[in-house]
Parts: C-alpha cells; sequence; structure tokens
C-alpha cells in the first residue's frame, strides 16, 4: 500500500512551475502531432514532433523522480519507512521505459 503523501512538488514551487511550462509545451507539441498527422504530412515530420514530446515529459519525469526522491523518500526514511518508498519507487520506475 502506498504511502500518502501531500507531494514534494509543495515543497519546490519554483520547479512546480517550471514543470508546469514544460507539460504546456509539451501539450503543444502532441496537438501539433495531431493536426499534422490529420493533415497527412511528411511522415519525417510527425516523427520529429513526437521526439519532441518524449523529450519534454522524459524531462519532467526526470525532475519529477528527483524531487520524490530528494523529499519524499528522504522524509520516509527518517520515518524509518524508507524501504516501503523505496520498493514504491522501483516499481513506479518500470512504468517509465522511456524514462
Amino acid at each position: 500500500m502506498p504511502m500518502e503523501h501531500k507531494g514534494s512538488l509543495a515543497r519546490e514551487p519554483e520547479l512546480k512551475k517550471s514543470l508546469v511550462q514544460r507539460l504546456r509545451t509539451a501539450i503543444g507539441h502532441l496537438s501539433a502531432v495531431e493536426r499534422m498527422v490529420q493533415e497527412e504530412q511528411y511522415c519525417i515530420d510527425i516523427l520529429k514532433q513526437i521526439s519532441a514530446v518524449q523529450s519534454s515529459l522524459s524531462k519532467v519525469a526526470h525532475a519529477v523522480a528527483d524531487s520524490h526522491m530528494r523529499h519524499c523518500v528522504r522524509e520516509a526514511i527518517d520515518e524509518g519507512k524508507g524501504e516501503e518508498e523505496v520498493e514504491e519507487m522501483l516499481e513506479t520506475l518500470k512504468y517509465l521505459k522511456h524514462f
């Protein structure tokens, strides 16, 4: 059972702001991909846009994982619940294949 957390981003408002901007950028790229597919544009151009979306999301994932480890995992270790938190993080990383 995962531990309850407010979230490490609550402790890092500037990071949160940066991540929201990166996500908006990724949404813009993804909208461009959709439009390009509907307009049957050149496949290579579509692939380049997909790469931009993946890159943006990868950067967000890295930042969230870093923040989680610096705050939530560290806090869990201090509370004697580190093993549970580390297991949860390892399980989560399995789903982030392009991470």
